[in-house]
């Protein structure tokens, strides 16, 4: 098994994934930029390389210094990486609030509808009447040509510079908790302050999304960098273990996303 045994089995092939980006900058002595990775891969990247390997510049970027999801650039020790590098781009719109109202999905639908990979896209950022997301630039005409509407509604998109880009007004509240195990619903119940019980009942209503994906299993077992969703109550992440308290319970930083 090797280091597979230390991950998910649906993780395995973004590990393959990982493996064959670190062979063609051995091979070609070339750096390899990846598209957007949730905070999940980013943290399977940064376990497989380090970031202090003495090979290879592991560095990552989303736009800004907010942003969740990110590009990777993996180069040999000795090149320079800047910003310019990631190849980012920061595509905006406007819509009128008095007669619709445009949320995260709304956007990401739009986007997905033109056949675009979901990997391309960034963070997405809302605010009084406009929309801001961030993109992979080989593909910045195109949707300034096609991103023409969202929900029956004509938008027209700009590009701007990432200096524009605007905080996400949505905030991380960190949150040291004590939970008995790593289980999905000892997760939920810690961090929604509700019974195990309950948070089974999500899980298996499939109203339970770690990573983005749907998980209807309560003994799955979570790891740092996870961001879990569930509905009705808001997302929360899986930051670090700090350690197991005298009773052999595990001591752990998480997040709410407060809004």
């Amino acid at each position: 098994m090797g280091v597979y045994q230390h991950f998910r089995e649906e993780e395995h092939p973004f590990i393959d994934q990982v493996y064959s980006w670190i062979d063609q900058v051995k091979r070609t002595y070339e750096r390899r930029l990846t598209d957007f990775l949730n905070p999940r891969e980013q943290e399977i990247l940064r376990m497989i390389i380090g970031e202090n390997n003495p090979d290879y510049i592991l560095q990552f970027n989303g736009g800004s210094e907010h942003a969740e999801r990110k590009r990777a650039i993996i180069a040999p020790f000795y090149e320079s990486i800047t910003p310019d590098c990631f190849n980012i781009s920061l595509l905006a719109g406007t819509f009128n609030e008095k007669f619709m109202t445009i949320n995260h999905r709304d956007v990401m639908g739009t986007f997905l509808s033109l056949g675009i990979d979901r990997s391309k896209l960034g963070d997405i950022i809302i605010s009084e009447g406009s929309f801001q997301f961030l993109t992979d630039e080989t593909i910045t005409d195109y949707l300034l040509v096609n991103f023409v509407s969202i929900k029956r509604t004509k938008v027209t998109l700009q590009h701007q510079p990432l200096s524009e880009l605007k905080k996400p007004k949505d905030v991380w509240q960190a949150y040291e908790k004590i939970i008995p195990s790593l289980r999905l619903d000892a997760f939920i119940s810690s961090l929604h302050n509700m019974s195990r019980k309950q948070a089974t009942t999500l899980i298996e209503r499939g109203y339970v999304k770690v990573n983005h994906k749907v998980v209807d299993q309560h003994a799955f077992l979570i790891d740092e960098g996870d961001l879990v969703s569930v509905r009705g109550k808001g997302r929360g992440k899986f930051i670090k273990i700090y350690g197991r308290t005298r009773k052999n319970n595990l001591r752990v930083k998480t997040a709410i996303l407060k809004k």
